[in-house]
């Protein structure tokens, strides 16, 4: 069983740092089955920490399963949104910046 800690390890590995040079952004995962990330992502660097940012731009709620899926490409994001598998709360259009922060 990979963790949500895995997953998110994944991710960060993907990094696409000049996708994100001038950003200064606060991603928050929610995950219903697991425990919560956020990648904080500033000027070409991603630092991911454990549990709860303060002041996130955009929180996507998920559970353990729909976030894999995503990660590995097996999952397209906008699908599982449409599914109700991934909620989102604060700026949406953020949200939609993941696929180029962190390809498949």
């Amino acid at each position: 069983m990979t963790t949500v800690a895995d997953i998110v390890k994944t991710m960060q590995s993907k990094f696409n740092a000049s996708a994100a040079a001038g950003l200064d952004l606060v991603f928050q995962f929610n995950i219903e089955d697991g425990e919560n990330h956020y990648l904080v992502v500033k000027d070409g660097t991603c630092d991911v920490q454990q549990g709860d940012a303060a002041n996130p731009n955009v929180t996507l709620i998920m559970d353990s399963e729909t976030l894999k899926g995503i990660t590995s490409g097996e999952t397209d994001g906008m699908q599982a949104f449409m599914a109700g598998k991934l909620r989102a709360e604060g700026d949406m259009m953020l949200a939609m910046k993941l696929g180029e922060l962190f390809p498949v």
